[in-house]
């Protein structure tokens, strides 16, 4: 059990600590709750933080149900079974998307004040979020780096289920996982705290990042 989002951080960071100071590792954290997990691990190892911005793609019947994954680099994923299941047609999956577009413009603009994603090509990325639950936008996330050429590729998260800390271990180059219980329901009851994290506290994060890496100081917070 973490006591917040930022106490399951720096319990990450500690079992990252063979990254501090590499300037070949960025923390890529996964927004919005990802983020302040980001700002703990990269303030404690010296590193840069950025987030991507994933979006899943919700089908006509059900939002909450993944139909696929949209990344603001241009990766886009479909779950073809969802799809035909549901009987989505092309029109809907094309509004869908656009909506999903707006929103990862909107978010990304926010986020970085216009800024550019820092460069992925032929560096180690730290991928870290709050928890995994279904693994969607992950998995998502996951393939996006792949395509913008990031040299390793390390998931780091607080809490996951055993299952999908067995898919990771295929996928990527290297997992770290603090906690996989059995019996595993939400993110959430893994966290004495865990409140939703607003646009306005990640922009705060990543800028006291910026700001402290750029003094040298990384005692902020």
């Amino acid at each position: 059990m973490f006591r917040d989002r930022r106490d399951a951080g720096r319990a990450l960071a500690q079992a990252l600590s063979k990254y501090k100071d590499d300037p070949a590792v960025i923390v890529v954290a996964l927004p919005r709750g990802g983020v302040v997990i980001g700002y703990e691990i990269s303030l404690a190892l010296h590193l840069p933080l950025d987030v991507l911005v994933v979006r899943k793609l919700g089908t006509p019947v059900n939002p909450e149900l993944a139909m696929g994954a949209l990344a603001e680099t241009g990766y886009r994923y479909l779950n073809e079974d969802v799809i035909r299941t549901y009987g989505v047609t092309v029109e809907q999956l094309d509004a869908e998307v656009r909506r999903q577009e707006r929103e990862i413009l909107r978010r990304s603009d926010k986020y970085r004040g216009g800024r550019r994603l820092l460069p992925l090509k032929g560096n180690t990325v730290l991928v870290v979020d709050d928890g995994i639950a279904t693994g969607a936008t992950l998995y998502a996330a996951l393939a996006a780096l792949r395509q913008a050429e990031a040299a390793r590729l390390v998931v780091a998260v607080p809490v996951a289920p055993p299952d999908a800390a067995r898919d990771l271990r295929a996928k990527v180059d290297e997992v770290v996982i603090l906690q996989t219980p059995a019996w595993f329901f939400g993110i959430s009851q893994f966290y004495e705290r865990f409140p939703q994290v607003e646009d306005e506290e990640v922009i705060a994060c990543l800028e006291t990042v910026r700001e402290a890496l750029s003094r040298g100081n990384t005692s902020a917070g």
